[in-house]
């Protein structure tokens, strides 16, 4: 099968799916959902490795954000993302999977190894969540004025916790708005660092077609002028429009909800935790018809995230800052060809 064009793999599906092939086949059929995970600047920063009845979940660190993620932790926050599709995918074709976070200390990069088996196993919340998968996208636009059902909240919050993460809905406008306020210092702090700028403009280049956001090139050239104004700060928010950039007010009004996780450690570990706790979020919020986009300029830069953690109220540590909500339609991230990614 050919993987080649950028967003074949999304046109994916259960009818792909043929269960009296060999178990590497199969595998190789659920990892065609693991590279579908969203990751920061979508690097993709993973490799797989099928050997027998094992996944080899590793970290590719040529993909590393040495200016925004300077110690990997956006990097192995998208290999737990990852790692839960992989894991929804099992569920879906019948396969039970035991999996060991950091199995080797010698070798560091191997973030998880999944044993897969054929026991009776059907975890149905995350056999639920399966046609979510081809659906998630991320949308950096405005969302509708309406507010996200109390129910669907419980279940971000139900989500976490199944993963060891901690969330926090924010709903109410003033919290809102001291959100706002603080992802707004955060965009000035850091498009003010050349560094940032020059890494961000090498993610959205319009001669990525594999990875990386080629929807917002036209921005390259403003990145790299370093007399330009903070409006470039668009690609990370939303455009409200003639490419303006979105200011805290427009944060506000376009994000009904707003949802931080986080949790009580913060090391590796954790990390790949918090990425899990993400996906699942995020498969939740699509399978019931809401969309997201990221806000994690305030844990991008340190001072901010201790503020961020005062706003939010919890002794927890935050990883990851969402907005949540209904969203126009958006075409899917490209993604590199399974066979660049497999071993």
């Amino acid at each position: 099968m050919n993987y080649s064009a950028p967003n074949e793999a999304w046109e994916i599906g259960e009818p792909h799916f043929d269960a009296t092939t060999p178990l590497q086949a199969q595998l190789h059929f659920a990892l065609r959902y693991a590279i579908l995970a969203p990751s920061s600047h979508n690097t993709q920063p993973w490799r797989f490795i099928v050997d027998g009845d094992t996944v080899q979940v590793c970290a590719d660190r040529t993909r590393a954000l040495a200016v925004v993620d300077p110690f990997d932790r956006e990097l192995l926050i998208s290999c737990g993302a990852a790692l839960v599709n992989l894991r929804v995918a099992l569920s879906r074709i019948g396969l039970a999977s035991a999996i060991t976070l950091f199995p080797s200390e010698a070798d560091p990069d191997v973030v998880a190894l999944v044993r897969v088996s054929r026991d009776v196993h059907d975890d149905a919340q995350l056999h639920d969540l399966f046609d979510a998968m081809t659906k998630r996208v991320t949308t950096r636009a405005p969302f509708a004025d309406e507010p996200v059902p109390a129910e669907l909240q419980e279940r971000f919050i139900n989500a976490c916790e199944e993963e060891g993460a901690i969330a926090c809905c924010v709903e109410h406008e003033a919290e809102r708005e001291a959100l706002a306020q603080l992802i707004a210092d955060a965009d000035q702090i850091q498009f003010s660092d050349p560094r940032f700028r020059r890494e961000l403009a090498s993610w959205i280049h319009p001669k990525r077609l594999d990875d990386g956001m080629p929807t917002y090139g036209t921005a390259v050239g403003l990145l790299l002028d370093f007399a330009a104004p903070i409006g470039t700060s668009a690609v990370r928010v939303f455009d409200v429009g003639a490419g303006q950039p979105a200011m805290p007010h427009h944060l506000v009004q376009g994000s009904p909800l707003m949802v931080a996780i986080a949790t009580m450690r913060d090391d590796r570990e954790a990390w790949v935790v918090a990425g899990q706790a993400l996906e699942r979020v995020l498969l939740v919020a699509a399978s019931a018809g809401f969309t997201a986009s990221y806000l994690n300029q305030p844990i991008e830069v340190q001072p901010l995230r201790e503020r961020l953690k005062a706003l939010l109220k919890t002794d927890a540590t935050p990883q990851l800052l969402l907005r949540v909500g209904r969203g126009p339609h958006a075409i899917h991230a490209s993604r590199r060809p399974l066979a660049d990614v497999l071993s």
